[in-house]
């Protein structure tokens, strides 16, 4: 029921522009558990068809319930959201730093902290606009392919948005509407390219934490403190002066108590 829980977590975090899923996990504590149960599946198939079915199942209920209220909440209260999730991953930063230095405390690895900074930074650029429309089905079909692969190694790596990835390829509200209205043309290259993306990347980051732990953990942490700068909403005016904080602080507990719990 635990992991059924923090699958829907992971689920309305990916939904939200600018959030990663990757960070929820790793700040829910399965980051781990979860790249090892893909990357690793028929080592154990019971064991981590479990896991995954109880994460996936959660994601998947967070995409059909949540998706309307979420694009409702973004559309009326930008600012409380944006600051809410603010302090999600706040909370989450000395736990992930925590978990980095626990590997190795040298102070080179804060090489790899700077860089993971800096290419958050740099993928948080200006959106695109949709080059689906107008293409034959075939065409349609490799783009969203290639494009669930690209948003799988957003969904996989902390820091890095899906539904930002979304939004720069395009297809953030096609992939809202298709979900919402279970369009399968569209969900089934995107889903086929998100499989295939998810296994690649997870076997990758399974083998850099197994071999260099210490400077992968410093490289997430710098992802996810990188991706504060992606989800900030800008300076709120008026009454948000007073909601925002509000909900950052209540962000920061919440998954900073959870975090210590996990």
């Amino acid at each position: 029921m635990i992991n059924f829980l923090k699958g829907i977590a992971i689920g309305i975090a990916t939904l939200i522009p600018g959030v990663s899923g990757g960070t929820m996990s790793i700040i829910l504590g399965i980051y781990d558990d979860l790249i090892h149960a893909i990357s690793s599946f028929f080592s154990d198939i019971k064991k981590h068809t479990t896991l995954l079915l109880q994460i996936g199942l959660g994601a998947l209920l967070a995409f059909a319930l949540f998706s309307n209220i979420i694009k409702f909440l973004l559309d009326k209260f930008p600012m409380e959201i944006g600051f809410f999730f603010l302090g999600v991953i706040g909370g989450g930063i000395p736990l992930l730093y925590k978990k980095a230095t626990k590997q190795s405390k040298s102070s080179t690895d804060l090489i790899y902290l700077i860089v993971g900074f800096l290419l958050i930074l740099l993928m948080s650029g200006d959106t695109a606009t949709s080059t689906f429309t107008g293409n034959s089905p075939l065409v349609n079909a490799l783009f969203l392919g290639v494009a669930g692969f690209v948003i799988a190694v957003a969904l996989i790596l902390p820091g890095i948005s899906g539904s930002f990835m979304l939004l720069t390829l395009g297809i953030y509200d096609m992939t809202i509407e298709s979900i919402t209205t279970f369009n399968v043309p569209f969900l089934i290259p995107l889903g086929i390219g998100v499989i295939i993306g998810t296994l690649a990347t997870t076997r990758a980051i399974e083998k850099l934490m197994q071999k260099y732990p210490s400077k992968t953990y410093m490289l997430i942490l710098g992802f996810v403190a990188g991706s504060i700068l992606s989800v900030f909403p800008g300076m709120p005016s008026g009454l948000a002066w007073i909601t925002c904080p509000i909900v950052a602080i209540i962000g920061f507990i919440l998954i900073f108590y959870m975090g210590k719990k996990a």
